[in-house]
């Protein structure tokens, strides 16, 4: 299935990646065949990621229910499949087996002997008690990329706990720094490490996948949620490392500079940054403060940052003046960063994100039209394109092994056996 982009933005090439008609070149990892076992966000967010690049992902679900996201969110569209569902799993193709039947076992050990990537997502132990461990897989196909995501990693005393975005956020420290000063405890509003997880583990399967065309052995991936998290408190743990203080919330504050946070004007908050001395000046300059200049607590960066909380309410003094819209374009004609605080509809449906087609729409056989967010990162010669609308559970199973060569007479006697249901 090809997915056009609108008319309107089709000759522009950010908007491009949505065309399919007339790009000639193969897409980077047309040929990759990945076997996605994983439900919910980081999993599938990554298989997607292969997707999109051109990887035939075929999504492994469990006959009765599927991905645990097809019925999450807690709202109905016309069919059983949740938004979020929807948004995670374009470009795959579904295939319904029972890995607890004998036969639907056999029948994924034979998909994994050509496959090139193998992703799961189960608990630490779970893989190998079904007997689609690494270890079994390797056997029967050396060169396999085998990528296993989870909440604390493969090894570790917490390495068996179940993890959730929301566990990798307390126990890494991430929430430690998350919110104001004093509050109490605050998650980030989006995902970040599941996300996280999802990114890094999709940048170790490109690895080893390149790394095993050249020699021909594949080799075990192990990501987690929690050591995603970890990885993003670079500021963070340089403070603690640095000064030994423990690092606290700041709110929309930053560690390395003042002023660089929301700031309220007249009619509600804007965000701006003079992250630097020629940008503090700049900054005095258009706010015609030129006290602040003189002022020894606001000398240089690190008397802002000693200070941070003075120097706040002492611009908000000035920033009262004016509205929020005011403010922002006045501090980029003097080019100095700033920008209006957005709620999602308005990031995605005004004028960047939409040049940026960063939503787009899927032909969908259920839903008519699915919205989904628009590629992330644009290449020019090889765009990505949606080949496949979100599958419908099952909805590839006989295509799928037929391709692997099951022939019907094979694919009935699987089904006789119980593969293809609970």
């Amino acid at each position: 299935m090809n997915d056009a982009a609108p008319a309107a933005t089709q000759d522009r090439p950010e908007a491009r990646s949505t065309a399919t008609a007339e790009n000639a070149r193969p897409l980077p990892l047309a040929g990759m065949r990945v076997l996605d076992v994983t439900q919910v966000m980081a999993g599938p967010f990554c298989t997607m990621l292969l997707g999109d690049l051109g990887a035939d992902v075929i999504k492994i679900e469990p006959p009765d229910t599927g991905d645990q996201t097809r019925s999450a969110m807690g709202f109905k569209l016309k069919g059983n499949d949740s938004m979020g569902f929807l948004n995670l799993n374009r470009n795959k193709r579904s295939v319904a087996l029972n890995l607890k039947s004998d036969a639907g076992r056999a029948a994924f050990l034979e998909l994994a002997k050509s496959a090139d990537v193998v992703v799961e997502n189960y608990r630490p132990g779970v893989v190998k008690r079904l007997g689609i461990d690494h270890a079994t897989l390797r056997a029967l196909n050396p060169r396999l990329v085998y990528a296993s995501i989870s909440g604390f990693g493969q090894s570790g005393p917490w390495s068996e706990r179940p993890g959730f975005d929301l566990m990798a956020q307390a126990m890494s420290g991430v929430m430690s720094v998350t919110g104001h000063p004093g509050g109490p405890p605050v998650k980030a509003g989006v995902p970040v490490a599941d996300i996280g997880c999802a990114l890094f583990a999709t940048y170790a399967i490109l690895s080893a996948y390149i790394g095993s065309q050249k020699s021909g052995e594949g080799q075990y991936i192990d990501a987690s949620l929690f050591e995603a998290a970890l990885a993003f408190s670079i500021w963070d743990i340089s403070e603690y490392w640095g000064t030994g203080r423990v690092p606290e919330p700041l709110g929309t504050a930053n560690r390395m500079s003042a002023p660089y946070q929301a700031v309220k004007a007249s009619d509600g908050y804007f965000v701006m940054g003079a992250t630097n001395q020629k940008l503090w000046l700049r900054l005095c300059t258009e706010l015609d403060r030129a006290d602040l200049v003189e002022d020894a607590r606001f000398v240089n960066i690190s008397a802002r940052l000693a200070n941070r909380n003075v120097l706040i309410d002492e611009l908000e003094k000035s920033f009262a003046k004016r509205t929020a819209e005011e403010w922002v374009e006045r501090l980029l004609a003097a080019g100095i960063p700033a920008g209006r605080m957005n709620t999602y509809p308005e990031a995605f449906e005004g004028p960047q994100g939409s040049y940026r087609n960063m939503r787009i729409d899927i032909p969908h056989p259920v839903e008519g039209s699915v919205p989904n967010i628009g590629f992330p990162v644009k290449l020019s010669g090889t765009p990505q394109q949606v080949r496949h609308h979100p599958p419908l559970l099952g909805e590839h199973t006989e295509e799928v092994f037929s391709e692997f060569g099951f022939d019907r007479e094979r694919f009935e006697q699987l089904r006789s056996q119980g593969a293809f249901s609970a």
